[in-house]
C-alpha cells in the first residue's frame, strides 16, 4: 500500500465533496457565508471524515456517496469548534493553520456568526444524505450527542471555567475526552452506523474514538510545548499563555508520550478484533508521530 498516495486521494474526495455541499456565497448575508467557508476550507488534515470513512469500510460498507454528506457535517462541526476556540473570549487566537484565523480575518462579530452558521448547516448537510432514514436518525442522534452538551462544547466549557486553576486528573481527562475525544467518538460511530453495523460495533467504535482522542489531545499538549508555530500554522505555548492546565503540565513530557502509547495501543486492539486495515492503522501512526 502507497499510503501517501492514498492518503492524498481520500483527502481530495473529501475536500471535493465538502466543497460541493457549502452553501453559495451569496445574498445579503454572504460575507458570513465567505467566514464559514474559509473557516472550512483553512487546510485541516481532515481526521474526523477519513476516521469515519476508515470505519464504515472496516464494517462493510458499500458505496460511499451517501456518506459524503456526514463527513462534511462532522468537518463542519469541528471547523466551528475552531473558529469559536480562535475568539478573543476563548483562546484570543489570530492564526489558524498558518493563515489568519476567523474572526482575525472578518472580525469577532462574523466570526461568532460563522461559527453559529456551521453548527446549524452541519445538520442541514446531514439530512441531504441518500443514506435510508434509520441511518439518517441514528448519525443525528450520535453528532448531536457528541457536539453538544453532553459531548464537545460540554467540554470546552469545562476548559473555559478551569483557565488558571488545577484540575484533578478525572477532570483533565473528562475536558480531554469530551473536547476532544467526542467527535472523534462520533466519527467513528456515525461511519459503522452507516455501514448497517450493529448496536454492539458501533459501541467497540466510540471505545477506540475514545482512546483516539486522549492520544490525540495529549500529543497536541506535547506539540504545544515542543514545536514552532511555522511548523504547527498555529501559536505555540498557548496553554501557558492562557494558563491552562494541560497533561503535559500534569504528568510531564515523558509520562505524556507513554499515554500517547497507550492510547493509541488499545484503539487499534479495538480495530484489530474486527480484522484489521492497513491504511486505518497506519492513520493512527502518523497521528501519534505527528510533528504539526
Amino acid at each position: 500500500m502507497d499510503f501517501e498516495r492514498e492518503l492524498s486521494e481520500r483527502i481530495s474526495i473529501i475536500n471535493n465533496a465538502i466543497d460541493e455541499l457549502l452553501p453559495e456565497e451569496a445574498g445579503p448575508q454572504r460575507n458570513m457565508l465567505s467566514a464559514c467557508a474559509y473557516s472550512v476550507r483553512n487546510g485541516g488534515k481532515r481526521i474526523r471524515p477519513l476516521l469515519m470513512q476508515c470505519a464504515y469500510r472496516l464494517l462493510g460498507g458499500g458505496d460511499e456517496k451517501g456518506l459524503y454528506p456526514l463527513m462534511a457535517a462532522i468537518e463542519m462541526i469541528h471547523s466551528a469548534s475552531l473558529v469559536h476556540d480562535d475568539l478573543p473570549c476563548m483562546d484570543n487566537d489570530r492564526l489558524r493553520r498558518g493563515k489568519p484565523s476567523t474572526w482575525a480575518k472578518y472580525g469577532v462579530d462574523m466570526g461568532t456568526l460563522a461559527g453559529d452558521g456551521l453548527l446549524i448547516y452541519a445538520f442541514e448537510t446531514l439530512s441531504g444524505s441518500v443514506l435510508s432514514e434509520a441511518v439518517r436518525l441514528s448519525a443525528f442522534r450520535i453528532l448531536a450527542e457528541k457536539s453538544g452538551v453532553h459531548g464537545m462544547i460540554g467540554g470546552q466549557a469545562v476548559d473555559v471555567e478551569l483557565t488558571g486553576n488545577i484540575p484533578d486528573p478525572d477532570t483533565l481527562r473528562f475536558i480531554y475526552e469530551k473536547k476532544t475525544g467526542a467527535l472523534i467518538e462520533a466519527a467513528l460511530m456515525m461511519g459503522a452506523a452507516a455501514a448497517g453495523a450493529d448496536q454492539a460495533s458501533v459501541s467497540s467504535m466510540e471505545k477506540a474514538g475514545r482512546d483516539i482522542g486522549m492520544a490525540f489531545q495529549i500529543r497536541d499538549d506535547i506539540l504545544d510545548v515542543i514545536s514552532t508555530s511555522e511548523e504547527l500554522g498555529k501559536s505555540v505555548h498557548s496553554d501557558d499563555r492562557n494558563a491552562k492546565i494541560t497533561w503535559v503540565s500534569f504528568y510531564g513530557l515523558d509520562q505524556s508520550e507513554k499515554d500517547v502509547r497507550r492510547y493509541t495501543d488499545r484503539a487499534l486492539e479495538e480495530i484489530r478484533s474486527f480484522g484489521g486495515d492497513l491504511f486505518f492503522e497506519e492513520l493512527l501512526q502518523r497521528l501519534i508521530d505527528r510533528k504539526f
